[in-house]
C-alpha cells in the first residue's frame, strides 16, 4: 500500500551490488493480522471478540470546521472512505470477519466526527481506490504514501510516518544478509512499492552477476506473512507498521531484520476537484494532531511514533 520513492532496497542491496506505486481479506488476516487487545484497548473490547483500538464517539464536531464541509458531502451526514482491509495495522477485518479496524479507521472516524459526520469505510482492493475518489469514495484512507505520482491525480493531507522494513523466520535460519538480498526469496503484497524495490534490485544483481532476488508476490500481506511463516518465502518486506506487527501478532516465529529505511508521510485522498473538501480533512487532522487524539489513536495500535504534528495538503507541490 503504499507507495514511497523508490530507493530503500537499493540502499539495502549496496553491500552486494556497490551501488544498487500501489498495493495492500483473507481468513489470514484474522489468523495473523488481528490483535489481541491490550492495556491500550478502549471499551468493548474483550470477550465478543472485539479488536483493540480508540473510541472516537467521544469525538465532539466542531461547528467551525464542520462549516468547512462542502454541501454534497454534509448533506447525507456520511463520510465515505474507501480502504484496503487486509494491511494490519494500519486497516484490516475484526475477528468478527465483518468490522474493520485499525489506525486508519480509526483516524478516518475522528475526522469525520470533528466535521460532524460519520466514517462509513467501504472495503475495495487498493489500487481501485484512487480512481474511486471522487466517485465512489469521498476520501481514501488506505496507507497511501505521499509521492509526486498521486499528488498529480489527486490531493493528499499528510497525518503520519512510515518506514520499510524486512522480517524473516524467528532466528533467521536462512542467514538473510539485509544488505545483500541477491539470491533471496522475498515476499511482498502486489503492487507495493516493495515489490517495486524489490524488482530493481533483483535487476541490479542479475547485472552485477549475482542470483537474481526471486520475488513472490500475494494479494493480502496477510498472505505474504502466512507464507513467511510456512516458510514459502525466506523473507518479507512491508512497511515498517505493518512488519512490526506482523512480527507481534506471530508468537514468536518471525523477527524483523535490519534497520527501518526511507520514511514517508501517509496521507488522506482526496479528489482534486474537490479542494474545499481537502482542506476541511485538513483542517480536521490540524485539530487531532494540537489536541492530541491523533496521538492517542496511534498509541492504541503501537504506533505513536509515527504521528505527525502538521497537517500538509499536498507537500511537496
Amino acid at each position: 500500500m503504499r507507495a514511497r520513492p523508490a530507493k530503500s532496497l537499493s540502499v539495502l542491496a549496496v553491500g552486494a551490488l556497490g551501488a544498487g506505486l500501489l498495493a495492500g481479506c483473507t481468513t489470514a488476516s484474522q489468523d495473523l493480522g488481528s490483535a489481541s487487545g491490550d492495556a491500550a484497548a478502549q471499551d468493548g473490547a474483550g470477550e465478543s471478540g472485539a479488536t483493540q483500538g480508540y473510541d472516537v464517539s467521544g469525538i465532539e464536531a466542531d461547528a467551525d470546521l464542520a462549516a468547512l464541509v462542502p454541501e454534497e458531502v454534509a448533506a447525507d451526514g456520511v463520510l465515505t472512505v474507501g480502504a484496503e482491509l487486509s494491511y494490519a495495522p494500519a486497516e484490516f477485518v475484526a475477528p468478527d470477519g465483518v468490522t474493520p479496524v485499525g489506525f486508519d479507521v480509526d483516524i478516518a472516524g475522528a475526522v469525520a466526527a470533528t466535521l460532524g459526520l460519520e466514517a462509513e469505510v467501504e472495503p475495495s482492493t487498493f489500487d481501485a481506490i484512487i480512481p474511486a475518489v471522487g466517485t465512489k469514495y469521498e476520501v481514501g484512507v488506505s496507507g497511501f504514501t505521499i509521492d509526486a505520482e498521486r499528488l498529480q491525480v489527486a490531493h493528499m493531507v499528510s497525518y503520519f510516518d512510515a518506514g520499510s522494513q524486512l522480517a524473516v523466520a524467528a532466528g533467521n535460519p536462512d542467514g538473510v544478509d539485509a544488505t545483500d538480498l541477491c539470491g533471496v526469496v522475498v515476499g511482498v503484497q502486489t503492487g507495493t512499492v516493495q515489490q517495486s524495490e524489490l524488482e530493481t534490485v533483483s535487476a541490479d544483481c542479475e547485472a552485477a552477476g549475482s542470483e537474481v532476488v526471486e520475488v513472490l508476490p500475494y494479494d493480502s500481506q496477510a498472505d505474504v506473512t502466512t507464507n513467511l511463516v510456512g516458510g514459502k518465502v525466506q523473507a518479507m518486506y512491508a512497511d515498517s507498521p505493518v512488519t512490526a506487527y506482523a512480527v507481534d501478532q506471530a508468537d514468536g516465529q518471525l523477527e524483523t531484520l535490519g534497520d527501518i529505511t526511507d520514511a514517508a508521510p501517509y496521507g488522506v485522498v482526496v479528489s482534486h476537484d474537490d479542494t474545499e473538501l481537502a482542506e476541511a480533512v485538513q483542517a480536521a487532522l490540524q485539530q487531532l494532531m494540537d489536541d492530541g487524539t491523533l496521538t492517542a489513536i496511534l498509541d492504541a495500535w503501537g504506533n505513536a511514533d509515527g504521528a505527525l504534528a502538521t497537517a500538509e495538503l499536498d507537500p511537496g507541490v
